[in-house]
């Protein structure tokens, strides 16, 4: 027997977009909300993520906008002295557990549905019970899932694994109960580095690392990313003046680099990827370190003492242990209005931290009545994948940012949010540090809204 769904609003995917759309939505408005998931709590793939894993941006910039994300502290120790706090996994979990049972399900508007599999036209099956649930024809269907990443606990290796070959995905790597000879750690994004550094602080030697980059990233540094507006917006002026000075999408980034915004593993390899995750200066030195690195495309197989790839084949030790780092993460649908016909798709709305994005999705619905005002307030910008695509990704979420930010009561919500990394606290208002870095970035914006149009192979007036 199916059970009608007393719901205005099912949100498909309870983690970190549906969760704080979810929040600012009812924070906003009187509805009733259906929160839906197919695993067993709130959070995401954050279940399912390695578990030494840590947010690579503070923590104040992640959650839902109504609580806080940890204290909002400073490190007074270890190598990051000096920046933010950055959550772990667990604490990511129990943090958005919280928000779920201390706050939204108590409101009396906001049901939760664990373990349930969505499927379309607004009804939903128990994949424990087999209840199955109906919307109503007037409940609005959110789509939080749109741009879910592909993890490594979830995702099976992009290559063969032959027989006789320890290959493991990197959630994994801390339950191993003997040491290899030799560890392969096959990708280049964060979880890569991540998996990297891990290694080196648990004593394993950097000649035991084989370590397969198909392509290099290009990574923030992490000390620009901080919850202080005079060195975030100090940062953005830093980039739109690389951008009026830059040739090529190549060269922004080398311009960045020289301003200390950018980071690369290698000095002598320009990167081809640009989905900027941040890294601190302590994690590079770390990296450095490792001096086997193979760069002959993706993986296409691992058998005993080889790997073969798409530029020819490596040796590596028999014993050694293949970790799987290699899932897409990112993904890259193509863009669509937020408010359609079928669905309110969440998408980022600016360039970076989307938990802020969703948050302003579900502000907006709540506030405003009608679907094509939204969407001139919300307009949906990519992710990036190349340096191409992070100056175009740069541009569109700019122009987001400059419609959403003419809205009075818009405006004064986001700079009252801790998600939101522009925000300037009263106390620092009058700070001389910050007013500069203001003026510099009024200075250059538009001069370097208009070059990275350009760089993005934007046509002008597009």
């Amino acid at each position: 027997m199916t059970r009608a769904l007393e719901a205005d609003y099912l949100v498909v995917g309870a983690g970190a977009s549906g969760m704080a759309f979810a929040d600012a939505l009812t924070r906003h408005a009187v509805v009733r909300v259906a929160l839906v998931d197919r695993r067993h709590g709130p959070g995401g793939h954050w279940l399912d993520a390695y578990p030494f894993v840590r947010l690579h941006q503070a923590s104040s910039f992640y959650g839902v906008a109504s609580t806080m994300l940890g204290s909002g502290s400073i490190q007074r120790r270890g190598p990051e002295a000096g920046l933010h706090e950055r959550a772990g996994a667990a604490e990511i979990c129990a943090y958005y557990d919280r928000v779920l049972n201390e706050q939204l399900v108590p409101s009396g508007r906001v049901e939760f549905h664990p373990n349930c599999e969505y499927l379309g036209d607004g009804s939903f099956v128990s994949r424990v019970s087999g209840q199955r649930y109906q919307a109503g024809p007037d409940c609005r269907i959110v789509d939080a899932r749109y741009l879910a990443p592909e993890i490594p606990a979830t995702t099976a290796p992009p290559f063969g694994v032959a027989e006789g070959v320890r290959a493991l995905p990197v959630n994994e790597l801390p339950r191993l109960e003997t040491a290899p000879a030799e560890f392969v750690i096959v990708g280049a994004g964060k979880t890569a580095t991540d998996a990297c550094v891990w290694l080196l602080e648990s004593g394993v030697d950097p000649d035991s690392i084989c370590w397969v980059r198909p392509r290099e990233p290009w990574m923030f540094d992490r000390a620009v990313l901080q919850p202080d507006p005079a060195v975030f917006i100090g940062m953005a002026a830093d980039i739109m003046e690389a951008a009026s000075a830059a040739s090529s999408p190549d060269d922004l980034f080398l311009r960045m680099e020289a301003a200390g915004v950018m980071l690369r593993i290698d000095p002598s390899v320009t990167p081809t990827m640009a989905k900027t995750p941040t890294l601190a200066q302590w994690e590079l030195e770390q990296l450095h370190s490792i001096g086997r690195v193979v760069r002959l495309g993706h993986v296409r197989g691992v058998e005993p003492g080889r790997i073969e790839l798409d530029d020819g084949d490596a040796a590596i030790h028999r014993d050694a242990v293949v970790v799987h780092c290699a899932a897409s993460g990112l993904q890259y649908p193509p863009l669509i209005p937020i408010w359609g016909d079928e669905a309110i798709t969440i998408q980022p709305v600016r360039a970076g931290f989307p938990c802020l994005a969703a948050a302003l999705i579900g502000y907006t619905e709540a506030t405003r009545e009608d679907d094509a005002e939204k969407n001139r307030l919300c307009r949906p910008s990519p992710l990036s994948n190349t340096p191409t695509d992070w100056a175009l990704m740069q541009v569109l979420g700019g122009r987001s940012s400059l419609a959403f930010a003419a809205e009075p009561d818009i405006k004064e919500w986001v700079d009252g949010v801790a998600l939101n990394p522009a925000r300037i606290p009263p106390e620092q208002a009058v700070d001389a540090d910050l007013a500069a870095a203001e003026e510099r970035f009024r200075t250059a914006v538009r001069p370097g809204i208009a070059a990275l149009a350009e760089l993005a192979g934007l046509s002008p007036g597009a």
